[in-house]
């Protein structure tokens, strides 16, 4: 495996860009400067992060989310 972190991630597994072992890997993210902890997708390339908003499910159980764009950086945990 790479030293370089994907350049779109999910934790969602239904989507096409989840990667269960980068994920045991561990991943941080900081987006416009402030560390996150709670990003459910990220894209570096086109600069946006989804973040849940509030504790509201869709209709298919999972968090609603919202897209902000700015300067997203990603790095290994370990």
């Amino acid at each position: 495996m790479s030293d370089t972190p994907p350049d779109r991630l999910s934790v969602n597994p239904r989507s096409p860009h989840y990667d269960a072992a980068v994920l045991e890997r561990g991943i941080g993210v900081r987006f416009n400067g402030t560390e996150r902890h709670n990003v459910e997708e990220y894209c570096i390339s086109e600069g946006w992060v989804r973040l849940p908003v509030g504790k509201s499910l869709d209709r298919h159980g999972n968090a609603m989310t919202m897209k902000a764009n700015g300067t997203v950086e990603v790095w290994f945990l370990t």
